[in-house]
């Protein structure tokens, strides 16, 4: 019976692969990978001989009527990104859309993705929190700041290594100096670390520290006022 299949890898540490998602690769006809070079290391690794295809940001657009085609002839496809959950911020939303819009069942395995170690490690609150991935790099930057301003809830970004030491200071601008920040960078893997205080300690560590590898920053939401902290607002 057709199906897509959506399968976590690892962030870094291979040991973080599930015996799940090995079964689903070695089981379906086909394996769609953002970049085939980095997943064929994967595969090779848990000994997984399955067929595989390209399937990233620049030829999504372009490939998934072909894949819904496959999938309609009752093909079984596993969809991979280069590490974590696939449609966290890598390809995956416009073919399951499609999928689920010509009722093609779609089953999304447990597993790796960045966001959620870095969050339950900050030490910031993580009952209500907003997941806002990268954010735009020239337009709409300011607007999308000036509105997290405003947001209560723990925010959660992906940034850039290069581009860490700028946001962290366009944090002290919008947000505050005395912001909190808690900052994972290469989560599970052997240099693994995270810095945490407000966003002047954060910003002067990564200055002296030049940062590298894939980062997560966690920033705590706007505090209420005062008043509602202590429920005198009136109705």
């Amino acid at each position: 019976m057709s199906k897509l299949y959506l399968v976590p890898t690892p962030i870094g540490n291979l040991d973080d692969m599930t015996f799940r998602a090995i079964k689903v690769l070695n089981e379906v006809d086909l394996i769609l990978a953002e970049d085939t070079r980095t997943s064929a290391k994967l595969l090779k690794h848990f000994e997984i001989a399955t067929q595989m295809h390209s399937h990233h940001m620049h030829n999504e657009h372009k490939t998934v009527e072909n894949i819904i085609q496959k999938l309609q002839q009752g093909m079984t496809i596993a969809l991979i990104s280069d590490a974590g959950t696939p449609a966290i911020s890598d390809p995956g939303f416009l073919l399951t859309r499609a999928c689920v819009e010509h009722g093609i069942p779609v089953e999304c395995l447990p597993g790796a993705t960045a966001f959620v170690p870095a969050l339950v490690n900050s030490g910031l609150p993580n009952d209500k929190f907003v997941f806002e991935g990268f954010l735009p790099d020239k337009k709409g930057r300011q607007t999308r700041f000036l509105a997290l301003a405003e947001e209560t809830r723990t925010m959660i970004l992906y940034v850039s290594p290069h581009k860490l030491v700028k946001t962290l200071a366009e944090f002290i601008e919008y947000f505050g100096a005395d912001r909190q920040v808690s900052v994972s960078r290469e989560l599970s893997k052997l240099h693994e670390e995270t810095v945490r205080g407000t966003a002047t300690e954060v910003l002067k560590h990564f200055e002296e520290k030049p940062p590298k590898g894939e980062i997560v920053v966690i920033v705590g939401g706007k505090e209420k006022a005062k008043k509602e902290k202590n429920g005198n607002t009136q109705d």
